[in-house]
């Protein structure tokens, strides 16, 4: 099946039970407990030889159901479907890192929270995080062949500022060097790329964006190939992340419709870039189909034909921090908030958002300045979008 109609079928358990009706959508399933009329059955199913559900802590058949979709459209191996995306990547970090090194090579432009995570709370704990241009090759696979590191964690798109590495080429250096690629696939979703198939070793989303898609679930996504699945799994098994089940229900229900919200949203992303671009009060906008990005090539290469992303960044003229506000106080359609991937257009400021707890110095070398803000384009017509951040922009 095509991606379009794996979004919509798989996962889906429409499987016959007891003679009863076979439900057209995936049953939410409450219960913590699940027992057998044998209890030679339950003793294989606790110690994993036969497949099933014996407690909500190890699985459960929604959240089964959605890591089965989720498998499938990132071509992967295996799925944990988790409680929210910063769990997914902690999770994913640790699988990575249990039998290497316990040292961290980070793209130098990350999500504010995976900083937080990498210096906060994986560092105090032994492992040795490095930060590092991922887009420099020559300058990767020296601190690669030089540290050693045993993960190596990037994200496909980066935030805010949306630049692109070379994920096959990334992943190539990171296996010569016996490291796992980590890929935050966030803001592409699999239907912009696919970091398994271009030789990553674990996918990791915010499934609470663009996979449920509306702004009503928390959750997050670990995709893993064969090698491992098995560890991503065993410490779910002892934490107990999961996501609850009428969680995993609606991210599903989401992903229903990801092929046609996330292509109106690339849509009108790029129309509203263009126009941004030639605004009086712009100056400069960041967006992944400029002819001029410093990584159009691989932008070429690894997108699908015709997709740029559906997030865009830009600069307001002379902005400080008291006129980016006073500009989002006057947008009457944009919502103002933490997030993206929503159906509604979303705006982020990332100095008192995303990276707000980045130290100024990172936020420098990140790019980050403080007339910069970040705009997820929903699915509304592209022409309200740009009305509204044309009056907004007006007395900026």
């Amino acid at each position: 099946m095509k991606f379009e109609s794996e979004v919509v079928h798989a996962g889906d358990r429409k499987r016959q039970c007891a003679g009863l009706p076979i439900p057209a959508t995936t049953p939410i399933h409450l219960g913590t407990t699940f027992f057998y009329n044998s209890a030679e059955t339950l003793d294989r199913v606790l110690g994993n030889p036969e497949e099933g559900f014996s407690y909500a802590r190890y699985a459960n058949p929604t959240n089964t159901a959605l890591e089965e979709l989720t498998t499938c459209i990132e071509r992967g191996h295996g799925s944990l479907a988790t409680a929210s995306g910063m769990s997914a990547v902690q999770i994913a970090l640790q699988a990575a890192l249990t039998d290497r090194p316990h040292t961290v090579l980070a793209a130098h432009a990350l999500y504010g929270a995976t900083v937080g995570l990498l210096d906060n709370v994986l560092a105090p704990f032994g492992v040795d995080v490095k930060y590092v241009d991922i887009c420099d090759l020559n300058l990767l696979q020296e601190t690669v062949e030089k540290l050693r590191p045993g993960a190596i964690f990037i994200e496909s798109i980066s935030n805010p500022l949306l630049r692109v590495g070379d994920i096959q080429q990334i992943a190539a250096i990171a296996r010569e060097n016996g490291a796992a690629l980590v890929v935050d696939n966030t803001f592409a979703t699999p239907m912009l790329l696919r970091p398994l198939e271009l030789g990553a070793h674990i996918v990791v989303h915010s499934a609470t964006k663009y996979l449920a898609g509306h702004g009503d679930v928390l959750g997050g996504i670990v995709v893993s190939d064969e090698q491992h699945d098995a560890a991503v799994h065993s410490i779910s098994r002892i934490v107990g992340p999961l996501l609850g089940p009428f969680e995993s229900y609606l991210t599903m229900r989401g992903i229903k419709t990801l092929a046609l919200r996330y292509e109106r949203q690339c849509t009108n992303a790029h129309k509203v870039a263009q126009w941004l671009a030639s605004h009086p009060a712009i100056e400069r906008v960041y967006y992944c189909a400029d002819p001029q990005h410093p990584d159009a090539a691989t932008i070429g290469r690894l997108f699908a034909p015709g997709l740029f992303g559906a997030i865009l960044s830009f600069e307001i003229r002379g902005a400080g921090k008291e006129d980016v506000l006073a500009f989002m106080n006057r947008l009457k359609m944009i919502v103002p908030g933490t997030s993206l991937g929503d159906v509604h257009s979303l705006l982020l400021y990332p100095l008192i958002a995303s990276h707000r707890n980045v130290s100024p110095k990172m936020r420098e070398r990140m790019g980050i300045r403080e007339n910069l803000v970040r705009v997820a384009a929903g699915i509304e017509a592209a022409g309200d979008i740009m009305q509204d951040l044309d009056q907004a922009l007006k007395s900026a």
